[in-house]
């Protein structure tokens, strides 16, 4: 499906009806601009609430677009948020505190009998937009009968696992603050979201990202929105979302869009939640699509970063909308529903493949030991993954190394959080692929790698990596990093994971650990899908520090969000026989008749 290029067929003249007024049942208006086809007819509806601005470029192409095609659409600001009413409040609280999911029953309620609607109405949005659908679905309003979401997690702590992400959050604040300032008549800082931005990179991120602690960062920075900031910063390790709640009481399908590179890639978790515990008879009905992407719904290209994924990974975010609801509403019989639920775009093979279910059944969960010689620090190191250490037969992938058999206990760093790691991301989102290279001289990443690959090799599905650790500090963080190093070295990061130490127990049990005591750490890793290529290898980088993806643990064992002091840790990730530590991929063998077995010297 994601493939599939979907043009206009004889695209109408259409209307913009702006600023409706939907009254909310507590007597709050929210407003609306409405895009409808300029024919005396009746279409179905399809609605999109947004906290970024109605009057946005991408809502008002989407839009159009949309109603050129033959469909009644409906953008709506979210209550407390430019043209509408009342009071906002932030997504990252518990979702019971908003008003979302009312509002988001009003609205399609009341889009059911706009004049040009037929009554039958579905969900459009990305991101937070994204957000309200599921919130809308919680609500289970009569007259939705279909939904679209993308770019949304199940849950709040897939995206930051508990830990603060300090780049993205700080200026997405920055941003939302515009607004709110705005509407109180205040000028100590921008009122429009573009250009909050611009003088956040310009100006403020150098400055912010830095600062400790991050509480005393002066109130007039995000103004009007610097309570609800620094309520969140109290509750990183808290569970917000919880959409897994809600899967059970959807009663519409559902298509979900996401990408590789998507932070909010527990999109699929929202796929599988619905496809294990929702209605059993919408349980072949929901739709997923997977493409070479990252968290940017107008971004749909072939290339991302310094790849060209090919023709196939073109798509339009209007295009994927129009084709689902061709088919739910008018029933055109435009191919989709032969397609297999699940779509991936499996990097390195650069093609679209259907599956039936996620996670892949016939998966098989390979361990990769980590390994050296002690010296695992730096490209130039000794690192290596290697499958020696575990039983496996003929028919499963098989990667060795010499090195196994006199390998050394452990790799040693040190983490100084005043020297962290930085992300190598585009501007304050890890939502791109990047080549990873700038690193290669730090002492406090350990790299460990494959040998070249001598035949295909795809990994999709879920991973993870079980680290065996010791820190001198009562507190640390550990990363991970998954990347694909082409054969002229370039290495391009597909996938990570971060664990604060305290949270090894759960986020609901956080507890200091004890220094220089080895701790088993089950580090998630984001989902993978790529087909590694002969000459091809892949690469897990471990560190401490991945900032300003997320914030840096000072290893002092005090809340982050108040605390001045840094000290710098002593780090030891071990990979001996009573420790080993391993990192679990999921290989898809190309052919289940084909024995694999890749042998490197």
């Amino acid at each position: 499906m994601g493939n599939k290029q979907y043009p206009k067929k004889n695209p109408v003249p259409t209307k913009i009806e702006r600023n409706l007024e939907c009254v909310a049942r507590d007597g709050v208006i929210l407003r609306s601009d409405v895009y409808h086809p300029d024919e005396k007819s009746k279409f179905p509806v399809l609605v999109c609430r947004t906290p970024y601005d109605k009057l946005t470029d991408r809502y008002v192409k989407t839009a159009t677009d949309l109603a050129s095609r033959g469909y009644c659409v409906v953008v709506q600001d979210f209550r407390g948020r430019y043209a509408s009413d009342g009071e906002y409040l932030w997504m990252w609280r518990e979702r019971s505190e908003t008003f979302d999911s009312l509002d988001g029953f009003d609205t399609i309620e009341w889009a059911s009998t706009l004049p040009w609607s037929d009554g039958r109405v579905g969900t459009w949005g990305h991101s937070n937009a994204s957000w309200a659908v599921w919130m809308t679905l919680d609500s289970v309003p009569p007259h939705l009968f279909s939904a679209l979401a993308s770019g949304i997690s199940q849950n709040i702590l897939d995206i930051n696992f508990g830990i603060f992400e300090t780049g993205r959050r700080l200026e997405w604040t920055y941003m939302m603050a515009a607004d709110m300032r705005k509407r109180l008549g205040k000028n100590d800082g921008p009122t429009d979201p573009v250009s909050a931005t611009e003088i956040w990179h310009q100006v403020e991120r150098g400055k912010y990202i830095w600062w400790l602690p991050l509480s005393k960062i002066p109130e007039s920075v995000f103004g009007p929105i610097n309570s609800q900031l620094q309520t969140y910063h109290r509750n990183q390790n808290q569970e917000f979302q919880h959409f897994d709640d809600i899967h059970r009481k959807v009663n519409c399908p559902v298509f979900q869009i996401t990408g590789w590179w998507d932070r909010l890639i527990g999109t699929l978790d929202n796929f599988h939640g619905l496809t294990v515990n929702g209605k059993k008879h919408l349980v072949n009905r929901h739709r997923i699509v997977v493409g070479p992407w990252g968290h940017d719904a107008t971004q749909f290209d072939r290339k991302i970063g310094p790849v060209d994924y090919g023709y196939e990974a073109e798509s339009s975010y209007a295009e994927l909308i129009a084709r689902w609801y061709d088919s739910e509403f008018k029933k055109i019989d435009n191919g989709l529903n032969e397609e297999k639920p699940v779509q991936l775009f499996i990097l390195g093979d650069n093609k679209w493949r259907g599956e039936d279910k996620w996670p892949i059944p016939r998966t098989k969960y390979i361990n990769f030991y980590l390994g050296s010689l002690g010296n695992a620090n730096t490209l130039n190191g000794d690192g290596f993954l290697s499958t020696s250490n575990q039983s496996l037969t003929n028919e499963d992938l098989v990667i060795t190394d010499e090195r196994s058999a006199i390998q050394f206990e452990y790799d040693s760093f040190l983490y100084d959080p005043r020297d962290p790691v930085m992300s190598l991301m585009r501007a304050d989102s890890q939502a791109a692929p990047v080549d990873q290279t700038p690193h290669d001289h730090r002492m406090d990443i350990l790299f460990y790698e494959t040998p070249v690959f001598q035949k295909r090799v795809e990994f999709t599905g879920p991973v993870e990596l079980f680290l065996w650790a010791s820190t001198d500090s009562y507190d640390t963080d550990w990363t991970a990093k998954i990347s694909i190093v082409h054969e002229d070295n370039l290495a391009i990061n597909l996938t990570y994971g971060i664990q604060r130490a305290i949270y090894r127990d759960g986020f609901n049990s956080p507890s200091l650990i004890e220094p220089n005591k080895p701790y088993l750490y089950k580090i998630k890793i984001n989902p993978i899908g790529c087909a590694f290529l002969p000459g091809q290898k892949l690469r897990l980088c471990v560190s401490s520090s991945d900032f300003p993806n997320f914030d840096r643990n000072h290893n002092t064992g005090k809340p982050y969000w108040k605390d001045k002091d840094m000290r710098t840790a002593s780090q030891k990730v071990f990979h001996s026989q009573k420790m080993p530590s391993k990192l679990v991929l999921p290989w898809i063998p190309s052919d289940p008749q084909t024995n694999w077995s890749l042998i490197s010297k």
